[in-house]
C-alpha cells in the first residue's frame, strides 16, 4: 500500500466505534462500583478493585517494550507495544497493553501524539493524547502548589530558615516553552514576594509525575509527597514539602489521578494509560499501580519503557522494578532498516524533513554496521537476566537483505529470536509472529532478574556503573557542583537511592553525534539533583535540559477544529 493511499493515525482511529468502557472493564473482572467511567470510552478503576483482583487471580507474564537508540523519528515503540499486545490476544492470550499519557509538549511539538500508530493504537486517540481523565493537570497543579507555599512561608518571616539561594522546587508548565528555562520570579515589590533566579520544567519531569508513578496506594502517594524535599535551610538541612505543611494538600489534589485509566486498542482489548513519558530526563514508565492492575487480569502484560535500552529500560528495571518488586519476564527490542543505516553511517534523518533517499537504498553492509547499536542494547537487556526478542519494525522500503542483516546482528548478540513485524499495517494479525515468539521467551523460564547495582553502593560507582557497563563509557567525570551534591546527599542519607540519569536518547553516550556504539568516552555530570519523595537521585550528563522547546515549525501549525467540533491535525 503507498504512502498516499494509506489513512491517517486519526482516520484509521475513528474508522472504528469503541466498546463501551463498561464491557471492557467487567470482562477483566472489575466491578461496577470499582470503575469510574469517563462517558463511554474511557474510565478509572480503583485501587480497592485492583487489590481484590490481584488476592483472587494469579500475576500475569510481564514483558518491557525497549528499542536501540532512537533516531528523530521514531522507531515505532509504542506502536510496536500495542501491536504485540493485538497479537498475543490474536493468538489466543488474554493480554493488555499498559502504556504511557503523553506530555503535550510534543504533542503540540515535532513528535505528535504516543498513542501508537497505523492499526496499532489506543482509542479515543484524541483524548490519549490530549487531557484524557487530567492527570497531568492535577500534577502540574500540586507540583505549583508546592512551588507557591515555598515562596509565601519565606514572604511571612521564614520560621523554617529556608535559604532564599536554597530553593530546590521549581515550577512547571506542560508545554514546550524555552523562554521558561530560567527565570526571575517576585518582581514588582515587597507584596509580590521576594526576587530570585528559579526556572520551569516541563510536567512530566516534575518529581511529582514520579510519585505518582511509583507509589503503590494511597498511603505510600502521602508519604511520598512528604518526603519531597522542596529547599535547604542555611545550614544545608532539607526543607520537606512535610516541613512546610504542603503535601497533605498535594495529595488530595492527586488522589484521583492516582488511580489509572482504562482504554482500548483499535482491536478492543484492555489498555491501561498512566503517568510516565521523558525517558531522557525521568525515569520514563508508566506506573506501577496500572501494571498491577493490568497483571492481576490478564496472562500477559506488555508495557513500555522510553527511549533505548541504555535508558528507558535500565530505569525499568533498576528504578520501576525495585520499587515494585515485580520481576519482568520477557523484553522486546525494537528495531528499524533505516535507524540501523543512520547508526552505521548512512544518510540523515531530520524530523520534520523528508526521508533522505540514501535510507531507502538496498544497503544491508550499513545496517550490519550500525547494528552495533542494536548488539549493545540487546546486550543492556541481557544484564539484567531477562530473555530478548527483536521486533523488526518493517517498512515497504526495506529489503530481505537488510532484514536478514538485523536477524544476523540480534541472534549473534544473544537475541532468542528476531521476528519480522508488520503490526502498522496489519494490526495485530501483522505481530502475530512477534507475540507467538515473545510468549514463548516470556514462559521459556530462562528470566533469571536481577538489578544492576545494590541498594549499598555508593552513588558515584552507582552512576559509574550505569555509564560503563550500559553506555560503554570509560569513566565519568563530575563538575564540582555534582561531587557537591553527591557528597551532600550521602550526607543527608540517601546514599541508598538508585540513580535516574538524564542524559540524551539519541546515542548510548552524553552527545548525541556519537552514533553506533561509541567507544573512548567519558560522561560528564554537570548537576545532580534529589527526589527523595521519587526516591532517587539525577545527574545531569552532557547538557540536557529539563524543558524542552519547540521547532521552527511546531505540530502546533496543523492541529485545529472543524465547525462541527472535530479534532484535526493530530498525528
Amino acid at each position: 500500500m503507498s504512502s498516499a493511499s494509506f489513512p491517517s493515525d486519526l482516520e484509521i482511529a475513528r474508522s472504528v466505534t469503541p466498546r463501551p468502557i463498561a464491557d471492557v472493564a467487567r470482562e477483566l473482572g472489575f466491578r461496577d462500583e470499582e470503575v469510574e467511567p469517563y462517558g463511554r470510552t474511557k474510565a478509572k478503576v480503583t485501587i480497592d478493585g485492583i487489590r481484590r483482583l490481584e488476592a483472587q487471580n494469579p500475576r500475569g507474564k510481564y514483558v518491557v517494550v525497549t528499542a536501540i537508540s532512537p533516531t528523530p523519528l521514531g522507531e515505532g515503540k509504542s506502536t510496536t507495544t500495542v501491536g504485540l499486545a493485538q497479537g498475543l490476544n490474536r493468538i489466543g492470550h488474554r493480554a493488555a497493553v499498559a502504556i504511557r499519557q503523553p506530555s503535550l509538549g510534543p504533542v503540540f511539538g515535532i513528535k505528535g501524539g504516543a498513542a501508537g500508530g497505523g492499526y496499532s493504537q489506543v482509542i479515543p486517540m484524541e483524548d490519549f493524547n490530549l487531557h484524557l481523565t487530567g492527570d497531568v493537570h492535577a500534577i502540574g497543579a500540586a507540583h505549583n502548589l508546592g512551588a507557591a507555599f515555598i515562596d509565601n512561608h519565606i514572604h511571612h518571616g521564614n520560621a523554617l530558615g529556608i535559604d532564599a539561594n536554597g530553593v530546590l522546587w521549581p515550577r512547571v508548565v506542560d508545554i514546550s516553552d524555552r523562554a521558561l528555562r530560567e527565570v526571575v520570579v517576585g518582581l514588582g515589590g515587597k507584596e509580590n514576594g521576594y526576587p530570585r533566579e528559579t526556572q520551569f520544567v516541563i510536567t512530566v519531569a516534575s518529581e511529582v509525575m514520579a510519585v505518582l508513578a511509583l507509589a503503590s496506594d494511597l498511603a505510600d502517594l502521602r508519604a511520598r509527597l512528604g518526603r519531597m524535599v522542596l529547599a535547604t535551610r542555611r545550614d544545608g538541612t532539607p526543607v520537606t514539602a512535610e516541613d512546610l505543611k504542603v503535601a497533605g494538600s498535594m495529595a488530595v489534589l492527586l488522589k484521583d489521578a492516582l488511580e489509572p485509566n482504562l482504554l482500548q486498542t483499535l482491536e478492543g482489548g484492555p489498555a491501561f494509560v498512566h503517568c510516565g513519558p521523558f525517558g531522557n530526563i525521568a525515569h520514563g514508565n508508566n506506573s506501577i499501580i496500572a501494571d498491577r492492575a493490568a497483571l492481576a487480569t490478564n496472562e500477559i502484560v506488555v508495557t513500555e519503557a522510553g527511549f533505548g535500552a541504555d535508558m528507558g529500560a535500565e530505569k525499568f528495571f533498576d528504578i520501576k522494578c525495585r520499587a515494585s518488586g515485580i520481576a519482568p519476564d520477557a523484553a522486546c527490542v525494537v528495531a528499524t532498516v533505516r535507524a540501523l543505516k543512520m547508526h552505521g553511517g548512512v544518510g540523515r534523518i531530520v524530523a520534520g524533513k523528508p526521508l533522505d533517499p540514501a535510507l531507502l537504498e538496498n544497503n544491508p553492509d550499513a545496517v550490519r554496521a550500525g547494528g552495533v547499536n542494536l548488539a549493545k542494547q540487546v546486550e543492556n537487556v541481557l544484564e539484567f537476566g531477562i530473555p530478548a526478542v527483536v521486533a523488526i519494525n518493517v517498512f515497504p522500503t526495506d529489503t530481505e537483505e537488510e532484514i536478514a542483516a538485523i536477524r544476523e546482528v540480534a541472534l549473534a548478540a544473544g537475541a532468542r529470536d528476531a521476528v519480522v513485524a508488520r503490526h502498522f499495517t496489519d494490526g495485530g494479525a501483522g505481530a502475530a509472529d512477534l507475540a507467538a515468539a515473545v510468549w514463548d521467551a516470556a514462559n521459556s523460564g530462562e528470566a533469571a532478574f536481577r538489578l544492576l547495582y545494590p541498594d549499598d553502593m555508593p552513588l558515584k560507582d552507582k552512576i559509574e556503573t550505569i555509564a560503563t557497563r550500559m553506555y560503554g563509557a570509560d569513566g565519568v567525570d563530575y563538575l564540582p557542583a555534582a561531587a557537591k551534591s553527591i557528597a551532600a546527599y550521602e550526607s543527608m542519607g540517601f546514599g541508598h537511592l538508585p540513580v535516574c540519569m538524564a542524559k540524551t536518547q539519541y546515542s548510548l553516550s552524553h552527545d548525541a553525534k556519537l552514533l553506533g556504539r561509541p567507544t573512548g568516552f567519558r560522561v560528564p555530570i554537570r548537576e545532580v539533583r534529589l527526589a527523595a519523595g521519587a526516591g532517587f537521585i539525577t545527574p545531569l550528563a552532557g547538557d540536557m535540559r529539563t524543558m524542552p522547546g519547540l521547532n521552527s515549525k511546531p505540530g502546533g501549525e496543523r492541529i485545529d477544529v472543524d465547525a462541527d467540533g472535530n479534532i484535526i491535525g493530530l498525528f
